[in-house]
């Protein structure tokens, strides 16, 4: 059982003792946190905050928790109940809120829940906002408010339809365009708030809708974190469907995978490829990704003119980034798509549509569309270290060893090859070292991850 604090918010299992858990007290300690810190912060006299949730199963729980504790500091709720996190990132600047909580685990198996916090524009608290939210739980610091000043609760179950009334009216989607071309998909939604969503958005855009798995009683029937190993259903169903693709979220719906009409994995990584190459086909611009992210999407931004930049990992760092140069698309390699035009957050909504308007505009079919873009593979591992070792040094010396190839070093070591990379980065809770490659073929990335951790092991040796 674990209790994870980090400045992103806190995260942990259901059940066992405070402080090793989420337990009902450190769900009421976090948010009063968050609230104390919202109302300096803000420096206002009365504050309201947007409140959302996935269908895990802990979920009216924690809810029921972290919204009573904000009422005892008398700030005012606005109610969203079973929603998804772009859902409520594009909620709290139409409500005009201070801030905002989803309460989700994101891909994580069901005994985890999580306490995500926004801003007032509805995006991630940055690193120094959430180091003193830590701070003022840690000591405790919590003022409530007396029974006059309490706040007050405000149910609205309407925004998802207002969040699919947002990306209806997004310029480069055009409902027409995708209703003409007459799909039929098969969505995936984990017994998650995605199986509400994600059939709403396909019904107004005119497709055909098979649903499985998308009734939202938190029950997840298999591992909800969108990878190709736990989607055996959906993959068989899109070929007895003869369907066009499939639709694949994760609880929160903020990650978008795809199944080919053969019922292959499109790739997590190429969801953003695709979504980009739309984009940047009728828009002008640049693009982020984060630095473990495919080579793959750099490629696709010089096709249409653009220049490619890339980020330190976490949604937070891509946002500073994409802001800073202006990207109009950008995102994450696990099916995070982030559309400035919409708002900036990870929204597979967007993402949905965005690649509906490609394949109704393209036309074809969509294991076509995999097979025309540059192809990369990935290798995924990580090395176990003991808590003696020192791991940025051992950075350090794997820098110094390939001085002579292209390096970058704003999150851990990345080493950039003619043909491949290598990307060496320290854990911030465990003595460990991930080290994600990417080559031409499946074999020379998992050669090249195997390489680099035969060396890491020498200097350790050494």
């Amino acid at each position: 059982m674990t209790l994870i604090k980090s400045i992103s918010g806190i995260r942990g299992t259901i059940g066992g003792t405070p402080g090793d858990n989420l337990t009902p007290i450190d769900a009421v300690k976090f948010a009063a946190a968050y609230g104390i810190w919202l109302k300096e912060y803000s420096n206002k006299a009365k504050i309201k905050v947007v409140i959302g949730r996935d269908a895990r199963l802990s979920g009216e729980m924690i809810q029921s928790l972290v919204v009573s504790t904000l009422v005892g500091l008398g700030i005012d709720i606005i109610d969203l109940d079973l929603s998804t996190t772009p859902t409520v990132e594009i909620a709290v600047p139409l409500e005009k809120a201070e801030g905002g909580i989803i309460l989700t685990a994101s891909h994580n198996p069901k005994q985890w829940n999580a306490l995500k916090l926004l801003n007032e524009k509805g995006e991630f608290l940055d690193a120094a906002q959430g180091a003193k939210i830590l701070e003022i739980a840690e000591n405790e610091d919590f003022d409530f408010s007396e029974v006059d000043d309490l706040g007050e609760i405000i149910k609205n179950d309407s925004y998802i339809d207002i969040h699919i009334d947002e990306v209806l009216e997004l310029a480069l989607v055009d409902a027409e365009t995708i209703r003409k071309a007459k799909f039929k998909v098969v969505v995936d939604g984990v017994n998650s708030t995605g199986g509400i969503a994600i059939p709403k958005l396909l019904d107004a855009l005119g497709v055909q809708t098979v649903k499985l798995y998308c009734d939202p009683t938190g029950h997840f029937p298999h591992n909800p974190e969108p990878l190709k190993e736990h989607l055996g259903d959906i993959s068989k169903r899109v070929v007895e469907e003869k369907a066009d693709f499939g639709i694949v979220v994760d609880p929160d719906v903020d990650r978008l995978a795809f199944i080919d009409n053969k019922g292959e994995m499109f790739g997590e990584e190429y969801t953003l490829v695709a979504c980009a190459d739309y984009v940047l086909g009728k828009t002008k611009g640049d693009t982020v990704s984060n630095l473990s992210s495919s080579r793959a999407l750099r490629d696709i931004t010089e096709k249409h003119g653009g220049t490619y930049h890339a980020a330190a990992v976490g949604e937070v760092n891509v946002v500073t980034k994409m802001k800073a140069c202006n990207a109009i698309i950008g995102g994450e390699g696990n099916g995070g798509i982030i559309y400035p035009e919409s708002h900036y957050g990870r929204d597979s909504l967007v993402g949905t549509a965005l690649f509906l308007m490609l394949m109704a505009e393209k036309g074809g079919t969509v294991a076509e569309l995999r097979a025309s873009y540059p192809s990369y593979f990935m290798s995924k591992k990580k090395i176990e270290l003991t808590p003696d070792i020192n791991v940025d040094g051992i950075l350090k010396a794997m820098e110094a060893k390939y001085k002579q190839e292209k390096i970058s070093t704003i999150d851990g070591v990345k080493i950039d090859f003619a043909e491949n990379w290598v990307h060496l980065r320290k854990s911030n809770t465990e003595p460990i070292i991930r080290v994600y490659t990417e080559a031409k073929t499946q074999a020379a990335a998992d050669g090249l991850a195997d390489r680099i951790i035969g060396e890491i092991k020498e200097v350790i040796g050494s």
